[in-house]
């Protein structure tokens, strides 16, 4: 009998954090179609959600999550990559790349793109899209027996879901190469060396540690944050000029918000500010 989507993704708000875990830990949270698309959902509700003022993504188990459920999905061969033609017949072409865009980069794209600052909880192996998954979030904090592994070279096939332009921007194009062209597993401790991870903490620790940043993200002034969060990801396709014009525009909408006026108050008032991600 298939679990149910909401068993395999469970989730909870507690202090304006919205918590996303990954929960099929006896495939290593190898994620479904289903998992997919609850993840989606579950993003697109926290960028709408007043009251969500940060994202923890993490799992269950050993491991974070071990890359696509190759079993497939409604029509397609697996869960965010290539396919066969829907009816099950030989591959049309155009199947694979309407799968990849559909699937594994709606995904990412879902991540990179929520309003609200997202934090990845890496309790284990991290694999193929299930290192994509991770590296797409704002803030990255793995446990000390976490890996991560550009896995698809084991399987002759192309990184998808964001893969190669997530990994160069962060460690290099030729770093980047090593790991996608060897398909090495990258230690915690060495991510974190890389760039990869902001923090590595000791297993029993990392429930706690995301906990005290996530609610530390959710006191924050919500609005600003999420500006601050386009204008680092857009910095990085754009020129100089377009990135300041960017900025400037960002600056004056967010000094209509109220969380901005409370900020400049509590300063000018010599106290802490109490900000209503308003």
């Amino acid at each position: 009998m298939t679990a149910a989507p909401e068993d395999t993704v469970l989730h909870r708000t507690e202090n304006n954090v919205s918590w996303i875990t990954l929960n099929r830990p006896e495939a290593m949270n190898a994620v479904t179609w289903a998992q997919r698309e609850r993840v989606i959902a579950l993003l697109a509700d926290a960028s709408a959600d007043p009251a969500v003022r940060a994202v923890v993504l993490t799992a269950t188990g050993k491991g974070f999550c071990a890359g696509a459920d190759l079993r497939g999905g409604p029509s397609t061969g697996s869960a965010t990559g290539p396919a066969t033609g829907s009816g099950g017949g030989d591959r049309v072409a155009g199947d694979v790349a309407r799968t990849i865009r559909l699937g594994a980069q709606r995904l990412i794209t879902a991540v990179l793109d929520c309003e609200k600052p997202v934090l990845a909880a890496v309790n284990g192996t991290a694999a193929g899209i299930g290192s994509h998954l991770a590296l797409a979030c704002d803030l990255v904090i793995a446990a000390e027996g976490a890996r991560f592994i550009e896995v698809f070279v084991r399987r002759g096939l192309v990184p998808d879901g964001g893969g190669a332009y997530l990994l160069p921007r962060l460690v290099g194009s030729q770093k980047a190469k090593e790991l996608m062209f060897f398909g090495d597993a990258v230690p915690a401790a060495e991510a974190a060396r890389l760039g990869l991870v902001n923090k590595v903490v000791a297993a029993e620790e990392l429930q706690d540690t995301a906990r005290e940043w996530a609610e530390r993200l959710a006191q924050g002034p919500t609005r600003a944050l999420a500006m601050t969060k386009q204008l680092v990801n857009a910095s990085l396709d754009g020129d100089r000029a377009a990135a300041l014009a960017a900025e400037a525009t960002a600056q004056e909408i967010n000094m209509t918000t109220a969380d901005a006026n409370e900020g400049v108050a509590s300063f000018v008032e010599r106290r802490t500010p109490k900000y209503l991600g308003r």
